[in-house]
């Protein structure tokens, strides 16, 4: 018995020391570790799933995040399930992924997720995976846009928000439409090209969410590498979470989290562990710096030396070997550089048969053949 108060002191304590961040010009406040809930089994009993969820509400977390689509269009339903007799304290932030002319057809998408969710509005409804170019389309009257700007009015949304892969140059064109109060991007000690981008959004007064804080699991792997490096956590994931929270641009960091001990060991990161001092960020930015002045020399994955006629994505080899030698991320690296050899054109470093056609092409004049050999000794399976 006390074994359960003690533990129930710490979760409380553990909720108590949450933090919480504006997001944008919203005047909504929302934890700094968002659930991510693609991730969440989906399939058979959804008692686990629905638990995990609840257990951390319990600790603090406020934001979650799921869409249309995820899990064959059950994950919606697993989060209306969970957010039940708690509406008004949890944030719900869904997606359409419609990308057509038609408003009422975009409706549509928007009912489903009401329905599914069983809520009859939405917190912050993004348009999914938006492109400049998918924006464009969409202005036609009685269109996506205008029917996206109606239902905010109306209050079935109260934020419109979009999630993008674009380049920052063109998501910057999302954000100067005015339509937005909010995006979704990705950022992470491995993928800083977004960090300007973040910044313009916060001054524009927008909220930012960040998708792949831990680099899409890849930091997920030990690395001796970084955690020495860096010197601001106890392990690699913790590093990555403290490093994007550190930024003060960032609204909430989104994780998917698929067990009650990922989200303790998350929640007590962000509870528990102050944000980086100016110096601390500074001296790892300068590192970051360092890091990426290394791996230029290794391959600035400029493409010249591509097409390669026997199908190796030189680019893509030498990024894996980035990944082992720069971030001590060897598990990884192997990983990415098999599933490269699985792939029908034999992308890997296996299928170089040196012809040398590559390397006048390269501006940096780089041995191309003689690194693909050592990325085929290190990372291969021979």
């Amino acid at each position: 018995m006390n074994i359960v108060r003690t533990i129930g002191m710490l979760r409380s304590l553990m909720c108590n020391n949450m933090q919480y961040r504006e997001y944008g010009k919203t005047g909504k406040k929302v934890s700094v570790l968002g659930f991510g809930a693609m991730r969440l089994p989906c399939s058979g009993s959804l008692d686990k799933s629905v638990a995990i969820l609840r257990h951390a509400f319990d600790l603090g977390i406020n934001y979650v995040d799921t869409a249309s689509m995820y899990s064959r269009q059950k994950n919606e339903n697993l989060v209306g399930e969970a957010i039940k007799g708690r509406r008004d304290k949890i944030f719900i932030a869904t997606k359409n992924h419609y990308k057509g002319k038609s408003g009422d057809e975009w409706q549509e998408y928007l009912d489903k997720s009401l329905k599914r969710l069983d809520i009859d509005y939405i917190d912050f409804y993004h348009l999914h995976a938006l492109r400049w170019d998918n924006y464009r389309k969409m202005l036609d009257p009685n269109g996506p846009i205008e029917r996206f700007r109606k239902v905010k009015e109306d209050g079935t949304i109260q934020h419109a928000c979009f999630s993008s892969h674009d380049k920052p140059e063109n998501i910057a064109k999302l954000i100067d439409t005015g339509d937005f109060d909010g995006m979704l991007v990705q950022y992470n000690l491995l993928d800083r090209k977004n960090e300007e981008l973040i910044a313009y959004a916060h001054k524009k007064g927008m909220g930012v969410e960040i998708m792949g804080p831990i680099a899409g699991g890849r930091l997920a792997f030990p690395s001796d590498k970084i955690q020495n490096m860096f010197k601001i956590g106890n392990s690699t994931p913790e590093v990555a979470l403290r490093f994007v929270l550190s930024n003060p641009n960032v609204s909430v960091a989104l994780s998917g989290m698929t067990s009650i001990e990922i989200v303790d060991e998350n929640i007590a990161t962000v509870s528990r562990k102050q944000s980086l001092s100016t110096k601390e960020r500074v001296r790892v930015i300068g590192a970051l710096e360092e890091i990426k002045r290394l791996s230029d020399l290794y391959c600035t994955e400029c493409s010249y030396c591509m097409p390669c006629p026997n199908n190796v994505d030189i680019p893509s080899n030498f990024k894996a070997m980035n990944i082992f030698k720069i971030w001590g991320l060897e598990k990884q690296a192997q990983k990415r550089y098999r599933q490269m050899g699985r792939n029908k054109k034999r992308r890997w470093a296996e299928a170089c048969l040196e012809c040398g056609e590559c390397e006048p092409k390269c501006p940096q004049n780089i041995p191309i053949r003689k690194r693909l050999k050592e990325t085929k000794k290190i990372l291969g399976t021979n």
